[in-house]
């Protein structure tokens, strides 16, 4: 059960917030404001430090519950493990009855090499050319805000939604999300939602057209183990735990090589193929001053990051696995450290419909169009994201951040996001909100119960 929280260091003026395990409202005018404005709440909340491994979620919590006061939204601050909040605000839509909509986003960061990186990540600087410095300008701060500025821009235009409008800010996204979007997704809350899509993040595009996700690799980590008789550094045998290993690496390599030319061939895309990359490699004998360098070891490892896309053939690549990376032949085991859902329990993709079957699909496409905005073609993201949780339920879930004309620099040193673009990310996200909860079903009757 999620446990409600009450912040004590809210200024005065929140006297009148109670954060409640029901959701409450505030009641302050939403006032349209400038582009200076808009940017300087942005450049706020990417100075909260919010990075791994131990974020500032209580600060985080704070601005967010200021900015839904400030917008008179309902908000309820939600958490299920202690000390990793959700919060979750509300905008009510006119009929309650019809499915909600999601927009979902994580509070928190990646660490940062501060030396790395030409402007403070968490300094928010703005250069000559617009470009806003900051860990979480792109991944994915970003988002959360523009989620907020076009709720601002539809209030002060009078805008009121047929549905309802959630939006969740939930932590630990960046160590797997297990403590925020995977146990909101399984409460009692999420479910009296009702909720009938879920926005989550994208990727930024270098190009023009803005990149739609329709479901994600599933990450495998695996750790292959070699053993073999130790020797004596200078001795040449067979079998020794080190080259049984570095044979496995260079099938592997091959393997991760031939992916690699689909992409660069242009035959496939990231999200379409099975990426391996090597994340450590231990071995030695260690001594004061190192390694042993006259000792052969008895025992050699390599750990792996295998992203696989949802419509590869599993069966073919655990075959791989045991067969070639770590066949018993060659003294060699292999375990997984964690496995990634690809399917649901009815054994059908874990992805979301881009056609006509899908009307949220349609729905985003136009609403792109009308803010002038341009679309690629659908893609599979190829890292994780929170949205499987909501995938797993069934639900629809759509990755889109809409930065266009923008390297993509999530988890890179130096990330920046344009101001320009940011701005134009809102504008976009206030023409899908207005689409989406104002949406209703072909064949609804509006009516029948006053006919009745």
């Amino acid at each position: 059960m999620a446990k409600p929280l009450s912040f004590n260091l809210l200024p005065l003026f929140f006297d009148c917030l109670l954060v409640v395990a029901g959701l409450t409202s505030s009641a302050t005018s939403p006032i349209q404001d400038d582009q200076s404005q808009i940017i300087s709440r942005f450049q706020q909340y990417l100075q909260i430090n919010t990075s791994q491994p131990s974020p500032d979620y209580q600060k985080s919590t704070q601005f967010l519950l200021s900015q839904s006061h400030s917008l008179s939204l309902e908000s309820q601050v939600l958490e299920f493990v202690e000390g990793k909040p959700i919060v979750l605000l509300k905008w009510p839509g006119s009929d309650p009855s019809l499915p909600s909509i999601l927009l979902n986003s994580h509070t928190d960061v990646v660490p940062s090499e501060h030396s790395k990186w030409v402007h403070p990540p968490f300094g928010s600087h703005i250069d000559e050319e617009g470009n806003i410095f900051a860990r979480g300008s792109q991944d994915m701060k970003c988002v959360g805000m523009q989620y907020l500025e076009a709720v601002r821009k539809l209030k002060a235009s009078g805008f009121r939604p047929k549905r309802s409008l959630y939006m969740s800010f939930v932590p630990d996204e960046e160590i797997g999300g297990f403590h925020g979007a995977r146990k909101f997704a399984s409460s009692d809350v999420f479910k009296n939602m009702n909720v009938g899509i879920v926005l989550d993040e994208g990727l930024a595009s270098p190009n023009e057209n803005y990149r739609l996700f329709y479901g994600e690799r599933a990450p495998w980590m695996i750790v292959i183990k070699s053993t073999g008789a130790p020797g004596h550094g200078a001795k040449l045998y067979d079998n020794s735990a080190m080259e049984n290993l570095f044979v496995s690496i260079e099938s592997i390599g091959r393997f991760r090589a031939s992916q690699f030319d689909l992409i660069k061939a242009g035959l496939k895309a990231e999200g379409e193929v099975i990426s391996v990359n090597m994340a450590f490699l231990k071995a030695g004998t260690p001594s004061p001053t190192g390694f042993v360098m006259n000792l052969q070891p008895s025992e050699a490892e390599a750990g792996f990051d295998i992203r696989i896309p949802p419509m590869a053939n599993l069966e073919s690549l655990e075959k791989r696995i045991a067969e070639e990376w770590a066949p018993a032949s060659r003294n060699m085991t292999f375990e997984f450290r964690g496995k990634g859902i690809l399917y649901d329990d009815l054994g059908r993709p874990l992805v979301t419909a881009t056609d006509s079957s899908n009307p949220w699909w349609s729905l985003l496409e136009e609403a792109i169009k009308k803010a002038n905005g341009k679309i690629g073609k659908p893609e599979i993201f190829p890292a994780s994201t929170d949205a499987r949780n909501f995938r797993l339920l069934g639900l629809p879930a759509i990755g889109f951040s809409p930065m266009a004309n923008t390297p993509i620099l999530l988890h890179d040193h130096n990330e920046f996001l344009n101001r320009a673009e940011y701005l134009r990310g809102i504008d976009v996200y206030e023409s899908i909100i207005k689409a989406y909860t104002s949406y209703t079903s072909p064949g609804r009757c509006e009516d029948s119960q006053d006919e009745l």
